[in-house]
């Protein structure tokens, strides 16, 4: 059955944990769209340098949570921090919250959950500079490579990316998580 994946970046994000889960979906047989406030491109970080720009396929102000089976939020310092504090891509992250369908997360992704006020009482796990963060906004956090929490897959570090990946197309299959709720 075909599904349609929003990832949700713009410039700055980790390279690895972008373009590891789109070809993973997209091997699937699925469609994975990058989302972004502004179209044209976005700039890759990798590990400790600009990567390769990648070709934004929607921007946050064409997309509706409606439209996409589930979501992805990849990591990196920059990309996190510029979307928490953008209206309209916390509006899109809570939207597929209230229709309860799979988030995935990993490293400083979860920092645009605490924004989205979706992490309060959920089991997570995220790179450990952010365990703090996620903690003080209610998480229960733990130190493993993949947590799966009713729909929220969340992992640590590139290095968790095989499992990040068949936990995410796990849960992607599984659709629609009723008791997925925000607190």
């Amino acid at each position: 059955m075909s599904k349609k994946i929003a990832i949700l970046a713009t410039n700055g994000f980790e390279e690895s944990e972008l373009k590891s889960p789109k070809e993973h979906l997209e091997q699937q047989g699925w469609t994975a769209q990058i989302v972004s406030p502004k179209s044209g491109t976005i700039k890759a970080w990798a590990e400790k340098d600009w990567g390769k720009e990648y070709t934004v396929d929607k921007t946050l102000d064409e997309v509706s949570a409606s439209e996409y089976d589930a979501l992805v939020l990849p990591g990196g310092v920059i990309n996190p921090d510029q979307l928490r504090t953008n209206k309209t891509a916390l509006s899109f992250v809570q939207d597929f919250f209230n229709q309860h369908k799979p988030v995935a997360a990993i490293c400083h992704g979860p920092q645009i959950l605490i924004s989205a006020d979706a992490v309060n009482g959920r089991k997570m796990t995220s790179v450990n500079s952010i365990s703090i963060d996620l903690k003080n906004a209610g998480a229960v956090w733990e130190d493993s490579e993949v947590v799966v929490d009713n729909g929220l897959v969340t992992s640590r570090t590139p290095e968790d990316l095989p499992a990040f990946n068949a936990k995410m197309v796990e849960e992607i299959n599984e659709g629609k998580h009723e008791d997925q709720n925000l607190n």
